[in-house]
Order: C-alpha cells, then sequence, then structure tokens
C-alpha cells in the first residue's frame, strides 16, 4: 500500500443509471437500459428560439450565432442536433468539435425554458440518458415543463470522442490480471505498462483532441449550448461529476447562472489523491450498509454480525485474488474485477439483492454475476463495449486532477484508507493512466464560490459512496449563494430517488424559482 508509483485515482462519479435485471435459470440478466419512457405524444414544431449573443466576442460570435438544424429523433417529441464548438476556446482557429445535442419538447406544449442535464462520469452520454430514460433522467413534471435537453459533452459519445483501444484491448486493460504477486515492484511495472499501452492508444487514435478534453471547455461548451438555445440564463440539472461541470460553469459564468441544481456533489477543492480516498471509505460505508441489510434477510451469503459478514467478504476477495475464478468467456475473475462489481451495486440500493447472488456466485466458484455488473459499469456487452465512457473518464480526469502529492500525504492517505476501509483498501489502488497521460493536467482545485451568481441548490444523500455527503455540505459552503438540501438515505443522488421532500422542493425551485430553506433536510 505504500507503493509511490501506484497512485489512487477517483472512481467513476457516475450516475450509474439503474440496474434492471431478471431471473434466467440460475443466473441474472442486468442491463443499463434504463426506463425507456418516451412519450406518445407532444409538440410538433421543432423550431429553435433566436440564438443569445448578447456579449459575445467578434471571434466568438460564428459559434453562438449558429442557427440549429433540428431533425426528429427517438420517438415523438424528440429532437436532435449537432453544436460546433471550438477546440480550443482560447484560439477558436484551431479548429472545431461538434457536440451532440438532443432535445425533449415540453409535453405541456409551452416551455419555461431549456432544461440543460448531465448524468456525471465523466464520460457518460447526456444524449443516452434523455433519449432512453427521461422519465428517470428529470421526473415527469420537469418534462412536462421544460425542453429537456442532454447533450454528450467533448470527448464523449456520439461528440467528437476520444478513442482508445478496440475491444478486446480494452478487455486486457480493464480485466487481465498481473501475473506478479500484488503490491510488488514487478506488479505495478505491469500495471503501468498496461496504462501506458491504454494513454499511447488515446494519444494515437482521439486526433489530436486529448488536451482540449478538460471540465473548463466543457463548461464553456455548455454556455454555447445556453445561447444557441436561446435562453439568457442556465437552467440546469446536473448528477454527479455533472456538479463539477455545473460549479465550473458558475465560476466561469456567474452572471448567467439561472437555476442550477447540483446532486451528489463533487468537491471542487479537494485534490485527486483525496478524491480516491474519500471515494474508497464512502464504498466501505456503503458495503457495511449493504451487510446489515442482507443479514437481515433470508438470502444473504453471509452470517453472523456485519463485522463478521465484512470479515467473509475480505476472505473472499483475498482468495479470489490467490486464485481467480475462470468465466465461461475466457476471463478470469479477480479481486480488482469483484471490487468493481462490488461498487457497480452499490450505488443503488435497488441493486443490492444482485449483489447477494454475484457474492453467493463467486463463493460458490461461479463469477458470471459478478461480471455481468462489473461489465454493466465498464458499459462492456457481449464482448463490446457499447460507449467510450471509460475513455472519457480518464481522459477528463487525467487532465482535471494535477498530481501533485508529496509521498507523505500518500502515505497519510494509505493509513486513512487501510484504518477507515480495511475492506476495501488492499484492492483499492491499481495502475495508473494518467501518471503517463501524454498531456500535463491543466485543471485546478480549489474552492469555488461563483460571486454574483443567483441562489445555486446543492442535493446531498448522507450515505452516498460515490459522491461522500460530506462534498455536498463543503460545495454548498463554497458557492456564495448555495443551499443545501439532505437526502437521508443510501445510493448515489437524491433528485427523483422517492423522496418527495427532495423532489418537491427541486421541482418547485426549477420551474417557479422557490429557493428551499438551506438546511433542509429530508428523511
Amino acid at each position: 500500500m505504500n507503493n509511490p508509483t501506484v497512485t489512487p485515482r477517483p472512481r467513476r462519479a457516475r450516475r450509474l443509471i439503474s440496474l434492471v435485471a431478471g431471473l434466467a435459470a440460475a443466473s441474472v440478466v442486468l442491463s443499463g437500459c434504463l426506463y425507456s419512457m418516451i412519450p406518445e405524444a407532444g409538440p410538433t414544431s421543432t423550431a429553435s428560439a433566436a440564438p443569445d449573443t448578447e456579449g459575445v466576442s467578434t471571434e466568438l460570435l460564428p459559434y453562438y450565432g449558429q442557427t440549429l438544424s433540428w431533425e426528429s429523433c427517438g420517438g415523438s417529441g424528440f429532437d436532435c442536433t449537432t453544436v460546433r464548438a471550438p477546440l480550443d476556446w482560447s484560439d477558436p482557429s484551431k479548429g472545431d468539435v461538434d457536440l451532440s445535442v438532443i432535445r425533449h419538447r415540453a409535453e405541456s406544449g409551452t416551455a419555461i425554458g431549456s432544461l440543460l442535464t448531465n448524468p456525471g462520469g465523466p464520460g457518460a452520454s447526456g444524449v443516452a440518458l434523455v433519449r432512453d430514460s427521461l422519465s428517470f433522467a428529470v421526473g415527469d413534471e420537469l418534462s412536462s415543463d421544460f425542453d429537456v435537453i442532454g447533450f454528450d459533452p467533448r470527448g464523449v459519445g456520439e461528440s467528437t470522442a476520444v478513442t482508445c483501444l478496440d475491444p478486446a484491448g480494452m478487455d486486457a486493460y480493464l480485466f487481465d490480471i498481473p501475473s506478479a504477486p500484488r503490491g510488488s515492484d514487478a506488479w505495478t511495472a505491469e500495471l503501468q505498462t498496461a496504462s501506458t499501452t491504454f494513454a499511447d492508444a488515446c494519444e494515437a487514435n482521439s486526433n489530436g483532441i486529448l488536451p482540449y478534453i478538460t471540465t473548463d471547455a466543457a463548461a464553456r461548451d455548455m454556455d454555447l449550448l445556453r445561447g444557441v438555445l436561446g435562453d439568457k440564463t442556465l437552467t440546469y440539472l446536473g448528477y454527479s461529476y455533472g456538479t463539477f461541470l455545473g460549479a465550473t460553469y458558475a465560476k466561469l459564468f456567474p452572471e448567467k447562472v439561472g437555476r442550477l441544481v447540483l446532486d451528489g456533489a463533487i468537491d471542487p477543492s479537494v485534490s485527486g489523491l483525496d478524491v480516491g480516498i474519500t471515494q474508497g471509505v464512502g464504498f466501505e460505508s456503503a458495503l457495511r450498509a449493504y451487510m446489515a441489510d442482507c443479514i437481515a434477510g433470508s438470502d444473504c451469503p453471509f452470517r453472523g454480525t456485519v463485522d463478521d459478514g465484512m470479515a467473509d467478504l475480505g476472505t473472499l476477495l483475498a482468495a479470489v485474488d490467490r486464485t481467480p475464478l475462470p468465466a465461461s468467456d475466457g476471463r478470469q475473475l479477480g479481486s480488482s474485477s469483484l471490487l468493481t462489481a462490488i461498487i457497480a451495486a452499490l450505488y443503488s440500493q435497488d441493486s443490492w439483492p444482485y449483489l447477494s447472488q454475484a457474492l453467493s456466485g463467486a463463493l460458490q466458484g461461479d463469477p458470471e454475476v459478478a461480471f455481468q455488473l462489473a461489465d454493466f459499469y465498464y458499459g462492456r456487452s457481449n464482448g463490446s463495449y457499447d460507449d467510450n465512457s471509460t475513455e472519457a473518464f480518464s481522459a477528463y480526469n487525467c487532465m482535471d486532477y494535477p498530481d501533485d502529492a508529496t509521498q507523505e500525504q500518500k502515505d497519510a492517505a494509505d493509513a486513512r484508507l487501510a484504518a477507515e476501509a480495511p475492506t476495501i483498501a488492499p484492492y483499492w489502488q491499481g495502475g495508473d493512466a494518467c501518471a503517463v497521460w501524454p498531456y500535463p493536467p491543466t485543471g485546478v482545485r480549489e474552492p469555488i464560490a461563483a460571486e454574483g451568481a443567483a441562489p445555486i441548490v446543492v442535493v446531498g444523500t448522507t450515505n452516498d459512496p460515490a459522491t461522500p455527503y460530506e462534498w455536498s455540505v463543503s460545495l454548498a459552503d463554497q458557492l456564495s449563494s448555495g443551499v443545501l438540501i439532505t437526502r437521508v438515505g443510501e445510493g448515489h443522488t437524491g433528485f427523483n430517488k422517492g423522496n418527495a421532500c427532495v423532489d418537491d422542493a427541486v421541482i418547485a425551485y426549477l420551474t417557479a424559482g422557490t429557493v428551499p430553506d438551506d438546511g433542509l433536510r429530508c428523511e
């Protein structure tokens, strides 16, 4: 755990949208398809408002003054378009990137305005979220009142995208197990060789866009979207990493902030090292909550107290680390892939039964359900990858997070992880593509105040594993106009999760501008 060349990086702070499961024989089939709620009726006009170009510089007018060409897509009420953005916002002469945008027109027929949304990641597709799962993304009331806008940020999905390895190469990068003993110098060298192969492929196959895949640039793109949609201010619902995108927008354009909701916040002042460690502690806490629930039920593979169950789970992780379990497709389930499966299921309490099935299978030597969970986490199905979320995740994080931690800080972080996340700690660290990324990071980690911005609502969930509650508290405190809503519960993010107190407050704010009481606590 004290190897200085192996640094924990942030886990995906992504809105892992749902685990839709069906039982077939003795196995579980998992899918990333949400609820696929596509309305059957809605307004038919594909018109766009005139672009808002107020205050735009001459060199950026060709971008902000674009006339959008919408085409019907994805079912009734859905339109799609492409928006051009400068590759380099500081020098538009360097060329363009394309941003893929989808709009679901307000079902009421009269939109309050545009509601932009981002599902997190970084690397998750906002186009797919709105197209496939509108009701899950924003809920029925907001989709009635707003033109809901999903977009793939630069580097992601259907926009100009980061491209790295082919499916076989991605399988090797994500699932191959080093031959050397965990923690040894040879083990570290094998992981870093794999990381170098990945990073080199990203540089070779991404057509020069890697240095421009940053949250700063994506936030500037979001203001461009606001402008070309004709909105004077931004109305935005951002989940998980999308909170960092939204907070960065507020820092850059405080005067353009309309109504922003940041759900499941990332603390912009926290270093990459601290993010990784705090997430490890968060997932350990969620794992203990799962274990308590599991042991109280009838189909749990563990017995005794929560501590007994955690100890037995630690024994299972150690066992598959020593002797990986072979799967039917030729992959081997080691401790890293099993931990990924565990993490995937901890994003939502609804997924806990599938975690029990995965762990029961692993205890019996069957890794199939565990691999289904891990595959869902990485967007993998039938031996291929549904999106480029893993590549984009690395691209953003490697540019956003400076790696300036001292060895003393790394040692202290290791000690904290071992003390507060003893089950997860031995398997938390791994290869670091950012250590060999072809471009140095340009992001900074600092508090965001966004002086002069309208009220910004931050939603935090008390036992959120991916974006721990303390980050939401911190972001709300940093923002000069921050307002905190607390959801007491499990899982990642708080809005549209069945808590009427949270939902009513968010909807009233976005639709009517009713600012909730700061510190509102929703049991």
